[in-house]
């Protein structure tokens, strides 16, 4: 790592120090407007419940309700929806996933498109289900049209992240996001385990510390050893020669836990529907169902939570990872995995490989979603203060790839000897 942080600032690499600290220089401007709050508003005071995931990515401005409340998360829910939609539901979108590179550029416009239009509707409900009743239509309208222009400013600094720095905009900013609070809960932390009314106490209360921030490094370690942890299928080419090859054996990776973080995301955002249309519609009763029988905190909630993850690893890992698309493109290729029969027996091992290791990443995501709940309600530390949870999978992920991306620059360019 220190390796890579002497070449970036090396004289030699002089554009990939521009990009780096291009990018640097967007993220701060998203910090600065993660604290311009909107004009005529006032912090959130209730419990978000569900919606706390938008607040996390957003680095708390959601809570703070400023012009970047809504971040990234109407794109996020967009891009869901096209995904969704390439699944043979619609041909239009179907026809986009098999066109390469052109159908990308094309469904990445209607995401834009679509994350704009889903802005403003968002950016009018919670304008509604939060502020003090009584405001009236235009008031919720100018909000909306205040927080719908602050995440379409948010995709073009994201949009230029990508294009003039390092990494994917989009990624980096929800990771930077869920940087920002990460200081702040380990100084709130400091505060409340450690007590100073006697010596005692003070020494107790800092091995309490030590051990909560040991633990804490330990998951990342963990969350990075998982992320990277992938099984390598042996595949054999019948049209090449051991010989040409230098006797080197072919492998496909495929990854313990394929999906991400995307099945964490899609079960949260489902979960938070009831509890965004009860806010809409202020019903006290749907208030309360939703508080008894859908909050995580809840023995019913979290097991719904918990068996929502599970489907959604499964679904998304073979909604990205198609075994007979493997298995056919394989054997137009002239590739085979020795010992398995080409065609049928092919897809059926991968599907047999697929769904064992999704069985392993299921698990491995909904123990660390459910670590922060389980910590909350077994400890009497405040609610801000969590370990693992959605924004640990996300930070390391996002780290990982753009680490990876910036290796593979820098070796480019030492390796061509610019």
């Amino acid at each position: 790592m220190f390796a890579v942080l002497k070449q970036i600032f090396s004289p030699k690499n002089k554009d990939v120090k521009k990009r780096v600290l291009f990018t640097l220089f967007a993220l701060f401007i998203f910090k600065l407007g993660t604290m311009i709050q909107v004009p005529g508003t006032e912090s959130i005071t209730s419990d978000l419940g569900f919606l706390e995931l938008i607040d996390v990515m957003g680095g708390g401005a959601f809570k703070q309700f400023s012009i970047f409340a809504l971040g990234v998360s109407p794109y996020i829910t967009a891009s869901i929806v096209t995904q969704l939609l390439q699944m043979d539901i619609i041909p239009y979108f179907s026809e986009l996933a098999k066109q390469g590179p052109s159908g990308r550029t094309k469904i990445n416009k209607i995401n834009r498109y679509l994350a704009i239009g889903l802005a403003f509707l968002q950016g009018y409900v919670f304008s509604f289900a939060f502020l003090p009743t009584g405001s009236g239509a235009l008031e919720y309208m100018r909000i909306a049209v205040i927080l719908t222009a602050g995440t379409a400013f948010v995709l073009w600094l994201s949009d230029q992240i990508t294009q003039k720095g390092i990494g994917n905009g989009v990624s980096l900013i929800i990771m930077a996001g869920i940087l920002m609070t990460t200081p702040t809960m380990f100084v709130e932390a400091f505060r409340e385990m450690v007590n100073t009314a006697s010596t005692q106490t003070l020494v107790l209360g800092i091995i309490s510390f030590a051990i909560f921030v040991i633990i804490y490094l330990s998951i990342v370690v963990g969350v990075i050893f998982v992320q990277q942890a992938e099984r390598r299928i042996p595949i054999q080419y019948s049209n090449r020669t051991s010989s040409s090859y230098g006797s080197k054996q072919s492998y496909m990776p495929i990854k313990v836990n394929s999906a991400g973080v995307m099945p964490v995301i899609f079960s949260s955002m489902l979960i938070a529907v009831p509890s965004a249309i009860a806010q809409f519609s202020k019903n006290e009763d749907m208030l309360l169902f939703v508080k008894k029988y859908l909050d995580y905190n809840t023995a019913t909630g979290f097991v719904f939570y918990m068996a929502l993850i599970l489907f959604f690893a499964y679904f998304y890992t073979f909604l990205q990872l198609k075994p007979d698309e493997m298995a056919t493109n394989f054997q137009k290729q002239g590739g085979y995995i020795p010992g398995i029969r080409p065609g049928k027996d092919t897809a059926s091992y991968l599907k047999k490989v697929l769904s064992r290791l999704t069985i392993i990443g299921a698990i491995f995501l909904m123990a660390i979603s459910g670590l922060p709940i389980i910590f909350s309600s077994l400890s009497n530390l405040s609610a801000n203060i969590t370990i693992g949870g959605t924004g640990l999978l996300i930070v390391v992920g996002v780290a990982l790839e753009t680490y990876n991306q910036l290796e593979s620059i820098l070796l480019t360019r030492n390796y061509g000897g610019k």
